[in-house]
């Protein structure tokens, strides 16, 4: 490594900078910790706030979520977008209940045997929940080390290179958890991918991109991710349907929900079966996973009537 992340100037700068998160405030439990970190998985914090606070105080431990349907939790997801993180993490609640004591584990190891838990939610976990030493890497982290560290404007792949960077540049003391919390900062508030505010930044004087003169990036173009008139969007049509209605429903009322290309419906609606998300019953209407008087789970996309 090149440049610079000098861990007691990150940290004296998170103390008066950070933004307070409920999910930050004393005594919050690795269960409510875990729920965050899926949350805001490609969510902006501001979407997340209100449905977390909600879900903690109706599910203040795994158990409580485990007694609900998978189609409950869905439904109690709403417009977060991605819902299978939400019935993933109602798989992980199960387990949690039955196997670990209705407690989240502290160890990477364990986390990473849990349903929808990948490298980054288990450091995650583990570094916010329990102050381990662990290496925490998100978009935000992965900026932050490209341009200070490595003196780029974006980060490059593989991926795995900056969680080697991210564990080389952690303090050798008890202000690793904090030094993780202010990078990820850091890249949210300040070091941002669109209009920096280098002036702004702590790292300023050792910084390896602002000493380059701020080169710009000249890999790949980064692709955007458009949302209208996708396959998610229609699911999402879809999944509105059955999220606003108590049990099950009509194949004619989910046509009416996209109507501009039917065969994306159709192919929608088979990937919500496929997943899981949505069953059909043994009447052949539509409801949300476990929602059924009899549904089928086993039942797939090639089940559908048309």
């Amino acid at each position: 490594m090149t440049g610079s992340m000098p861990p007691a100037t990150l940290v004296n700068w998170f103390g008066p900078a950070h933004r307070d998160l409920p999910w930050r405030e004393p005594g919050i439990s690795g269960w409510q910790i875990l729920i965050s970190e899926i949350m805001l998985q490609q969510t902006p914090v501001a979407r997340v706030i209100e449905p977390w606070t909600q879900w903690v105080q109706r599910w203040p431990v795994p158990s409580a979520m485990a007694r609900e349907t998978s189609g409950e939790v869905v439904r109690a997801w709403g417009k977060l977008g991605y819902p299978r993180r939400a019935m993933r993490l109602h798989e992980c609640s199960r387990i949690l209940a039955a196997e670990h004591g209705d407690v989240v584990p502290a160890d990477v190891d364990v986390l990473l045997t849990l349903p929808g838990i990948g490298d980054y939610t288990a450091r995650a976990v583990a570094c916010f929940a329990y102050g381990q030493s662990v290496p925490v890497v998100d978009t935000n982290v992965r900026r932050v080390i490209a341009r200070a560290v490595h003196g780029r404007e974006q980060p490059g792949n593989p991926a795995r290179r900056d969680l080697a960077d991210a564990a080389a540049l952690l303090p050798a003391d008890d202000t690793a958890p904090i030094f993780s919390a202010a990078v990820m900062e850091l890249g949210a508030l300040v070091c941002t991918a669109r209009n920096p505010r280098c002036d702004e930044c702590p790292l300023l004087g050792t910084c390896r991109w602002v000493t380059r003169g701020r080169p710009a990036h000249d890999g790949p173009a980064r692709r955007t991710q458009r949302y209208d008139g996708t396959d998610r969007q229609a699911r999402g049509r879809l999944l509105d349907v059955l999220r606003d209605t108590r049990g099950p429903v009509e194949r004619a009322r989910l046509d009416l929900a996209w109507t501009t290309d039917t065969a994306q419906r159709d192919r929608a609606l088979d990937s919500l079966l496929v997943d899981g998300l949505v069953e059909i019953d043994d009447d052949g209407l539509f409801c949300l996973a476990g929602e059924g008087q009899s549904a089928s789970p086993d039942r797939n996309a090639s089940t559908a009537p048309r």
